[in-house]
């Protein structure tokens, strides 16, 4: 199935001619009318904020000069692309129009999203897996770290309700127990959604309350475990020690555990979420990210700039407070509805 939407994609942002065969129109799936009205909405505010910036960057212009390129380069960067990755995309863009004397104002639209695509594709952005697990050992461990005011909690008990959606039995970990208020956020979600949760008393050591939700998922025969973690400030050493020690205990029942170490970031932070970012994926192996209030941004250029200066996918969005609104990330359809 996977197969199938990646030669749906890949016939939709390039040119037939560079596919080298032909494949059945039937074999392609369509992202589903309902999800992409969720996604379309979502980022409404950083689409108004991108193309009404560039309509005006071309007014009077018909060719791609230095002068577009000068405008298009601060509107990326002021939409929280970041510097690194905006030099990278006018390049690339510079490069083509060098090439192509024929391309015009008239182009860029589409010259912009070929190449964002093409950024996302080479960072592995997206994700490589839906809420559908295969057949592998069980429990598939998601140890949630980020800081304070992030959507932490929320996207638990969302990535929680996904998972349930899609037949698994979900085991939740409250193992922030230096604050009252997110041990009882984490007990609210795990009976909105109707999942069991582990929690030990106020000031108990994190660690133990990870092991403890492991160790019971396994005598339970548990399909998911999603344990919270501490969202004290980014810079606090003790905390990132913390962190490494939960995933040391968790690793003595299950070596290759946790399977999913997923940092969640406020995408309306912009350049303090790239921060985050660095100080998180310092002190611990993050292999997936999770963007949350896109839906509240004009910065939603952030993914962008995450996704290729940390070459960690993008695996989930927040785009809204319903538990549908947390999506699987995938850049296609990302690009396809930031440019509709």
């Amino acid at each position: 199935m996977r197969k199938k939407l990646f030669l749906y994609h890949l016939i939709r942002f390039y040119p037939i001619h560079s596919i080298p065969e032909l494949i059945p129109m039937g074999l392609f799936t369509i992202f589903s009318k309902e999800k992409k009205e969720i996604l379309d909405k979502g980022l409404q505010k950083t689409k108004t904020n991108l193309f009404s910036r560039i309509s005006k960057a071309i007014v009077g212009k018909s060719k791609i000069d230095d002068e577009v390129l000068d405008k298009l380069e601060e509107i990326l960067v002021t939409s929280d692309v970041g510097v690194e990755t905006t030099l990278k995309i006018i390049d690339r863009i510079q490069k083509r129009t060098a090439k192509d004397k024929y391309i015009g104002t008239s182009e860029l639209n589409s010259i912009l999203k070929e190449e964002i695509v093409t950024l996302l594709q080479e960072n592995k952005t997206g994700a490589t897996s839906d809420f559908t697990l295969s057949s592998g050992p069980k429990p598939y461990v998601i140890m949630v770290v980020g800081v304070n005011g992030v959507g932490k909690t929320t996207t638990i008990g969302k990535l929680a309700y996904h998972f349930k959606k899609a037949g698994h039995t979900v085991l939740l970990g409250a193992a922030d127990t230096f604050r009252a208020a997110a041990v009882n956020q984490v007990k609210i979600w795990a009976e909105r959604v109707d999942v069991p949760i582990i929690t030990q008393a106020m000031g108990a050591d994190p660690a133990s309350v990870a092991f403890d939700t492991v160790k019971a998922a396994i005598s339970r025969n548990i399909d998911v475990v999603i344990i919270d973690t501490a969202g004290r400030l980014h810079n606090k050493v003790s905390l990132m020690n913390e962190l490494s020690k939960i995933r040391k205990v968790i690793r003595k029942l299950i070596p290759e555990a946790p399977h999913e170490i997923l940092l969640i970031l406020d995408a309306s932070t912009g350049q303090n979420a790239i921060e985050q970012a660095k100080q998180f994926t310092a002190a611990i192996d993050v292999n997936a990210i999770a963007l949350t209030k896109l839906d509240g941004t004009a910065k939603g250029g952030v993914v962008l700039g995450i996704s290729d200066q940390f070459k960690i996918p993008v695996k989930y969005i927040g785009i809204g407070e319903q538990l549908e609104d947390l999506q699987l990330f995938d850049r296609f359809e990302f690009v396809d509805s930031l440019f509709t």
